[in-house]
């Protein structure tokens, strides 16, 4: 069984990968795709979007993060890849899955579905291109419209060489909305013989528990179900070895959100108010507690009165809890 923690732009960033993967539970990671058009990117580029390249490829959790490309040029995405290997990737993952419709626009993403012929002709490319010890995974959704060509999509990947597929089980045009057709992945997994992971709402344990079920796979992505509930994953862990899965509390992940927060005020103070914000509207999904401390920093733009009012909500619940 292997968690996989799955590539969102924009929200799993390199900071919320390392917070997530410090607090536990999480096997694999994969970057927010690498746009890849008509040029070979410099090494910056790659070291900017996965900077654990710097360190083996691993967190400071020592997750393995696979670097992802996006794009629609087979040999732009093998030179790429071959230097995102040559970097240190433990992995590399082709995105046939983002529906953001200006990706889609420029032929990346999910798109590239209604042309399973240019998928296999990309993911050869990058298989042939990159040492054979490279592992070269994709993920793809069940179509773009529709599901008529998911199993040639699915085919024409297996046919390439890749050594793993993620399906998200949804279309482009459904796009994030419930439910995930869990049922589909199982019809994909019994149509090739590679390995296949379940990803798409999996917001709980109970829903691990079904995706798994559903679809037959040992190997489950998790997006984000785990920025809502940073302690899912070790939640999972435990379930799987038969045991009851104690939530992450309030108290204790307090202290990660100042971790995350004075990181990104280590990049810029207005950003890492925005992103704070941005991670308590996902928090407060499974923590009513973050609705409430939203509430206490709506109206704040400095970063200093953030920090002191963390450290303020984080005292509160220490002395709280050991009250």
């Amino acid at each position: 069984m292997k968690l996989t923690l799955a590539p969102m732009q924009g929200l799993a960033d390199p900071i919320m990968r390392d917070v997530l993967t410090r607090i536990g539970g999480i096997d694999e990671a994969v970057t927010e795709f690498v746009r890849v058009t008509d040029t070979l990117l410099p090494t910056r580029t790659f070291m900017r979007l996965c900077p654990e390249l710097k360190s083996g490829g691993l967190t400071r959790g020592g997750v393995p993060v696979s670097v992802q490309l996006l794009g629609s040029e087979p040999g732009w995405l093998a030179e790429n890849a071959v230097r995102a290997a040559a970097l240190g990737a433990p992995a590399i993952d082709l995105n046939f899955g983002c529906p953001a419709p200006t990706v889609n626009r420029h032929r990346g993403g999910a798109v590239l579905l209604d042309e399973p012929e240019l998928i296999h002709v990309i993911v050869k490319a990058v298989r042939d291109a990159v040492p054979a010890g490279t592992p070269v995974t994709a993920k793809m959704r069940l179509g773009y419209a529709d599901t008529a060509r998911a199993f040639d999509c699915a085919h024409a990947i297996e046919a390439a060489g890749a050594d793993l597929l993620t399906v998200h089980a949804r279309t482009k045009v459904e796009g994030y909305k419930p439910p995930a057709h869990w049922h589909w992945i199982a019809r994909l997994r019994e149509a090739v013989s590679l390995p296949v992971v379940a990803n798409g709402e999996v917001w709980t344990v109970d829903d691990w528990r079904s995706i798994r079920e559903q679809s037959g796979c040992d190997r489950v992505m998790v997006g984000r179900g785990l920025v809502a509930d940073p302690g899912l994953a070790g939640e999972i862990h435990v379930a799987a070895n038969g045991k009851a899965p104690v939530p992450l509390s309030w108290v204790v992940l307090l202290p990660w959100l100042e971790d995350f927060f004075a990181q990104c005020r280590a990049e810029a103070e207005h950003y890492a108010v925005a992103r704070l914000k941005q991670w308590l509207g996902q928090l407060k999904r499974r923590h009513p507690e973050a609705e409430a401390f939203f509430a206490r920093i709506r109206t704040l733009r400095e970063a200093d009165a953030v920090a002191e009012t963390l450290a303020s909500a984080r005292r509160e619940e220490e002395e709280g809890a050991a009250a």
